[in-house]
This record gives structure tokens, C-alpha cells and sequence, in this order.
């Protein structure tokens, strides 16, 4: 799987309840996942490299919306080009398990993420 900078890359989708949404992306498209914990779980790729998104219970829940992600090669250049831009950085930059990442408002008001792996 290959990454292009700011390209959306990773959407992530907000449920009531991991296994059961499992259940329900896996039967009704044929979604594999990959389990980090019971709050979390990664949308494998259809082709098996990488992952897609994922599915959590996280506290934009209620929203209704999924959080799209776009991949960076340069986590602090893109936070500078979103203010630069007029978007309102809302979330980090903060570490996680895989790397980096922030989220942003654009001027319309839609709030979405830049991630960049720790091995990019």
C-alpha cells in the first residue's frame, strides 16, 4: 500500500459498539479488521496491505460523521499550512502508537485529521 502526502489515506468511523459494527461492515461488505483493544479496531485494506480506516467508540461519536485523515511526510509543515490556509487546529500534534498526528477545522467548519507514521 502506498501513502501519497496529503492524500486522504484513513477514515475513521464512529460506532455504539465495536463488535457489532464489526459484524455488520464484515457481513454486509467483507471488511477485515485488525483488533487493537476493545475501542478500536483498523479497516484492513481489500488487498491485505495496510489499513483503510477504522472503527471506534471515540467521543466524536455523536457527530454522526466519519473523520477522514489525510498522510503527511511533514506532521509540523502541514499544521503550518492549514494555519496558513485559515483552518483552525483543534487536536495536537500529539503521538500515538503509530506516529503523529492533529486535527483541524476548515473554514466551513468540517473537522478532519493529518497523521504521519512514525516510520515516514
Amino acid at each position: 500500500m502506498r501513502h501519497h502526502h496529503h492524500s486522504i489515506d484513513y477514515v475513521e468511523l464512529y460506532v455504539d459498539d465495536v463488535p457489532a459494527a464489526k459484524a455488520f461492515y464484515g457481513s454486509a461488505f467483507g471488511w477485515r479488521f485488525n483488533d487493537y483493544g476493545e475501542a478500536y479496531a483498523g479497516i484492513q485494506a481489500p488487498d491485505g496491505d495496510g489499513e483503510v480506516g477504522g472503527i471506534t467508540t471515540g467521543d466524536q461519536r455523536g457527530a454522526g460523521a466519519p473523520l477522514v485523515l489525510m498522510i503527511s511526510d511533514d506532521l509540523d509543515g502541514s499544521v503550518r499550512a492549514v494555519r496558513d490556509a485559515g483552518g483552525e487546529v483543534t487536536e495536537g500534534p500529539y503521538d500515538y502508537p503509530g506516529g503523529r498526528r492533529f486535527h483541524f477545522r476548515d473554514p466551513s467548519g468540517n473537522v478532519l485529521g493529518v497523521f504521519q507514521p512514525s516510520d515516514g
